[in-house]
């Protein structure tokens, strides 16, 4: 794997990359070669501290500009062709890398690759895939951001393309998907959320779907039972992506502050630190390390903007496994069969 990273993407860039980047060659030895893009003499310095600047598998490509995270991200990667970000894309349009992590600002990851890469033949619209930790493993909830407008025929893709990546990288031979709703009845939901399930149930029952169409779910569901896929538009998406973010860490701080009131609750506590640390590296999206932006010709991997080195290890282990399963392949497969039956219909 020929991989690059937008090294002076996140809020602790440049130096988590680095940390990253390290803990890469360490881990992965799949990894051929790491471009690290951004200030050069910025990157060689943090390198050589770090104690990599020597290693041959590392190749460092200067980029005079940086996208922060406040910015507009279709405007920034117009205005901005020298970033960090829109050269690391640029390795994979050129066919230099096969892939590309950023943990820098999500919007304008999305549009670099969007519109440098281009979308996979089929495919409508690309969506972030984004696993979230259940009672069963993750369930892959897309879109998180992508596209806050969907259309209904954009969640048929976003079913397959989930479905590819739950089957490959989680091992779920024959994946369960649902669309997200208020109920499980057909009859419940947004018009939105009412035609995608039409359509999908249509595929289904003509036996053209690559998995296990279950219908409506709700946001129970993703936590409770053995869903392995939900479907939704990017604001929707991205609205529970952040409020189950924001509960997870709400829930550790009261567990935190109940504990330090009761000096018994403390000893217990300390019997349960092992279970507590577990649980943590669980919740953490730190574990996952990012989220592949699936749909686009090449394999883009956007990861927290408060990502650490772990995450940014476990992003590139993201990339090297859609790799290593040819998940792009398998989507087109899937949809142009999808498509060629619509046709012939």
């Amino acid at each position: 794997m020929k991989l690059a990273l937008d090294a002076m993407g996140g809020d602790n860039a440049p130096q988590i990359n680095i940390d990253g980047a390290k803990l890469a060659l360490e881990h992965l030895s799949s990894l051929e070669k790491l471009y690290l893009v951004g200030d050069e003499t910025t990157l060689r310095r943090a390198c050589d501290a770090s104690g990599i600047g020597s290693n041959p598998r590392i190749e460092i490509l200067h980029a005079p500009e940086v996208v922060s995270m406040e910015e507009s991200g279709l405007a920034a990667v117009r205005q901005k062709k020298n970033s960090s970000m829109s050269m690391a894309v640029d390795l994979v349009k050129s066919g230099e890398c096969n892939a590309v992590v950023s943990a820098g600002n999500t919007g304008a990851a999305v549009a670099a690759s969007t519109i440098k890469l281009r979308l996979l033949e089929g495919i409508e619209r690309a969506g972030i895939v984004s696993p979230m930790p259940s009672v069963h493993g993750y369930v892959l909830v897309s879109d998180t951001g992508a596209n806050p407008d969907a259309k209904p025929s954009h969640l048929v893709g976003y079913a397959v393309m989930s479905a590819m990546m739950a089957r490959y990288i989680y091992s779920r031979p024959m994946p369960n998907v649902a669309v997200m709703s208020n109920g499980t009845e057909d009859c419940k939901g947004s018009e939105f959320s009412k035609e995608a399930h039409h359509l999908l149930q249509s595929l289904n029952e003509r036996e053209l779907l690559p998995f296990n169409y279950t219908g409506n779910c709700e946001g129970h569901d993703l936590f409770e039972t053995e869903l392995d896929v939900a479907l939704t538009d990017g604001f929707t998406g991205n609205i529970l992506l952040k409020s189950v973010e924001a509960t997870a860490k709400a829930f550790s701080h009261w567990l935190k502050a109940g504990i330090k009131e009761s000096p018994l609750a403390m000893l217990g506590a300390l019997a349960m630190r092992k279970v507590f640390r577990r649980i943590a590296t669980s919740m953490s999206a730190d574990s996952v390390g990012g989220c592949p932006l699936m749909g686009v010709n090449g394999v883009s991997i956007i990861a927290h903007g408060s990502a650490n080195a772990t995450a940014i290890l476990n992003a590139c282990r993201m990339a090297d496994g859609m790799l290593l399963h040819s998940v792009n392949d398998r989507i087109m497969e899937s949809m142009a069969k999808i498509n060629a039956a619509d046709r012939a219909n």
